[in-house]
């Protein structure tokens, strides 16, 4: 299964795709949300993981231009802050707030899977 993980903070994508590549999935990262929609395009991942705070282009306006070229792939909006109550991410999938433990995250890409029939 591939994901396409999104985020502005580099340290945080080698994470991510060291961690998830050891749970045996194909990683691709974007730095940026124009990178993201690029790399959308090209690669065209099942899952998407996607930060919320970034500088050129938000998480959720990267989320409606994703979901607009394909609303069938799941989204996770990945953030620090605590956006639950705001309508704009009801779009996405699923919500983990950002931790350095990537319990939570891996969780939450297992269930998408059940629930999507990914492998």
């Amino acid at each position: 299964m591939k994901i396409l993980a999104v985020d502005d903070e580099k340290n945080i994508l080698m994470l991510y795709k060291a961690e998830l590549e050891d749970e045996g999935y194909e990683v691709i990262t974007a730095n940026s949300g124009r990178e993201a929609i690029e790399l959308f395009e090209t690669h065209k991942p099942d899952i998407v993981t996607l930060d919320i705070m970034m500088p050129d282009m938000d998480g959720i306006q990267v989320l409606r231009q994703l979901k607009q070229k394909n609303p069938n792939v799941p989204v996770i909006m990945l953030t620090a802050y605590d956006y639950r109550d705001d309508f704009s991410i009801w779009a996405s999938d699923a919500y983990v707030v950002k931790s350095s433990d990537l319990g939570p995250l891996k969780e939450t890409i297992r269930e998408i899977s059940e629930k999507f029939g990914l492998k």
